[in-house]
Order: structure tokens, then sequence, then C-alpha cells
């Protein structure tokens, strides 16, 4: 697993360059199933626009893919494209919809507009640094519940569940490159009495 960069959820917001109405749209996606049928969605909701225009990139395959959707070759679907690559994103596809406005943008008006419309969409979305993340689970003694709770902000883990039955419970939650070191200090301050369990590793919006 590696770093990726995402968004949370659909996000979008608009603009008028020259009275044509440039709306972006932005949604989280896993496969290129998902990327066309909020493309179709877009489309048949501005089905009276004069372009819509898409682009997304996919960890699945490393796909990436685009259309014009009519506008002039290289001005539409690659600078949307060339913006997602800019800031890095993954897993998530953009359309920008066109009121024409009934003035000409020419090319540079165009790729500027599209790069605009792409940018403002995910700049209106709450970006997820994903990065490889392991679940641990462990089982302690009351006694040992406050120490143990002391140093899991130091490797800033997120406690998943607690159960307090006849013994505390922990499903926490931390970066994998932070696993080594807090293994060792858990064995340090419980005399080996804890030992975790990696229950999943997976790739999570923690750092």
């Amino acid at each position: 697993m590696k770093p990726y960069k995402t968004i949370a959820a659909e996000a979008s917001d608009e603009f008028v360059e020259k009275k044509s109405r440039f709306i972006g749209h932005v949604c989280p996606v896993a496969t290129e199933e998902e990327a066309q049928a909020f493309v179709a969605a877009k489309k048949a909701k501005y089905w009276d626009a004069t372009h819509n225009v898409w682009a997304y990139i996919l960890q699945e395959g490393q796909t990436k893919r685009y259309s014009d959707d009519g506008e002039p070759q290289g001005t539409a679907g690659v600078p949307v494209l060339d913006v997602l690559q800019k800031e890095g994103l993954t897993d998530l596809v953009v359309v920008v919809t066109r009121y024409f406005g009934g003035t000409l943008l020419g090319a540079g008006g165009l790729v500027r507009a599209y790069s605009h419309g792409a940018k403002i969409a995910v700049d209106a979305a709450r970006i997820l640094h994903m990065n490889p993340c392991t679940v641990l689970e462990m089982e302690l003694e009351y006694g040992l519940y406050g120490k143990v709770s002391y140093i899991l902000p130091r490797y800033n883990a997120q406690v998943l569940s607690s159960d307090f039955g006849a013994a505390v419970r922990l499903r926490v939650m931390m970066t994998s490159d932070r696993v080594s070191s807090f293994q060792k200090e858990l064995g340090e301050l419980t005399a080996g009495s804890v030992i975790p369990r990696v229950a999943e590793e997976l790739c999570a919006d923690l750092q």
C-alpha cells in the first residue's frame, strides 16, 4: 500500500467567464463504472448544457481518462485531467459543465476556463490524505489501561472501539510506520503482558 490523496465526498462550485457559465463537479470513485455513472448522471441533469467535459484518475489499473465532449481537441479534457494530476489526486472524477454565453473564448481561454472549473470543484471538496495504517487489537488488565491510554496519543493512534468487560479490550489504528515503535514501548510498559494483534491493514485518512 502506498500513500495517496483523494476527496471525502461530492462537491461543486461555479463561475462565469464572458457570459459562459462553468460548473465544476467532483466525486470520489473507486472504479470506471462508478466514474462513468457519475458522468452519465451529470449529462442527464445538465442535458441542456453546451458541453459536459470530464476526466478521472483511478488507482485501479492506473487508469486516466478524459473527454473534450465537443470542445476543440486539447482545450478541455486534458486541462481538467492536468489539474487532478498536479494536485496529486486519485480515485475521483470531475465533470465541468459549460453553458455557452455567446462569446468565443479561444483555445487559451478554454484551457484556462476548464482548468479553473476543475480547480474550484477540487477546492470545494475535503482532501483526504490516505496513508497505510494498521488496526491493532489488544487485551489488558484494568490496572494497565491508564498507562496504555497515556501513550496512544504519542503515536497519533485512533481508538476505534473499547470494551470494558472482565478485561479491557482495545481496537486502535495508527499509521503502519509507527507500529514497531509502539509495540516496543508497549512491551516495556507492560512487562510483555500486553501483545497487540494485527487485525487489519488498510489505507486511511490518518497522519
